[in-house]
């Protein structure tokens, strides 16, 4: 199975992360990305149905790259340890809310649904629709169907203000969501779960049970 294979090449690359050790490796990598190519051309075909704003959209205009462009100093290792895309209307980089599915070993791989790197203009107009908003915003977070495939909802442990946003009161009620900077939810998946024959269903449903989420929070721009 692909998908085995490029599991297996992710914990290799892990143990070897070293461009020597790609460059001698560049047939494996290529193995390997042309499996998580077509588990995203999948994905894509069929959650299209589902948002239609992921529709004429191709595994190039939404797949991340492997190598860190942004490496910081102390970083040693050149490549990422998954491989992943990011599924939105006009591509992976796209200022606005989408899915992200990425592909990582020893339980690692992972669906999220939001925006985890908001804009500055995208955050602010999140939380003036969550300001305008709250009593739609709280069913949404809080929907069966959301939660069904997200258990933990949306993910307050990230990055936040400890003051009020500017122009916000400190006696919001919606203060403790209006001082977050990212707004997605996300889940984890195992190896087994990766490699299980329904994966790509499972992958889809979530995707289905984010849009009305991820809709909101699109609709603030």
């Amino acid at each position: 199975m692909e998908l085995e294979y490029l599991l297996n090449f992710l914990a290799r690359l892990a143990a070897n992360n070293t461009t020597a050790w790609m460059a001698e490796h560049r047939p494996d990598y290529q193995r390997a990305r042309t499996a998580c190519i077509e588990l995203v051309k999948q994905v894509l075909a069929r959650a299209a149905a589902t948002d239609p704003d992921l529709a004429n959209l191709t595994p190039g205009d939404v797949m991340f790259r492997l190598h860190k462009n942004d490496r910081a100093h102390r970083d040693p290792e050149p490549y990422k340890r998954r491989m992943g895309a990011g599924l939105k209307r006009d591509g992976r980089h796209a200022p606005r809310a989408g899915y992200f599915v990425a592909i990582q070993p020893e339980g690692r791989s992972w669906l999220g649904a939001g925006t985890f790197h908001p804009t500055p203009e995208l955050l602010a107009a999140i939380r003036q629709e969550i300001h305008y908003s709250g009593d739609e915003f709280h069913r949404l977070r809080q929907a069966p169907a959301l939660l069904r495939y997200f258990p933990d909802g949306l993910d307050t442990t990230g990055p936040q203000l400890t003051r009020p946003p500017r122009g916000y009161a400190a006696t919001d009620p919606d203060l403790a969501w209006l001082r977050l900077k990212t707004f997605g939810v996300g889940r984890y998946y195992s190896d087994a779960e990766v490699l299980a024959p329904g994966f790509v269903d499972e992958v889809v449903a979530g995707i289905a049970a984010a849009r009305p989420l991820v809709d909101f929070f699109n609709a603030a721009l």
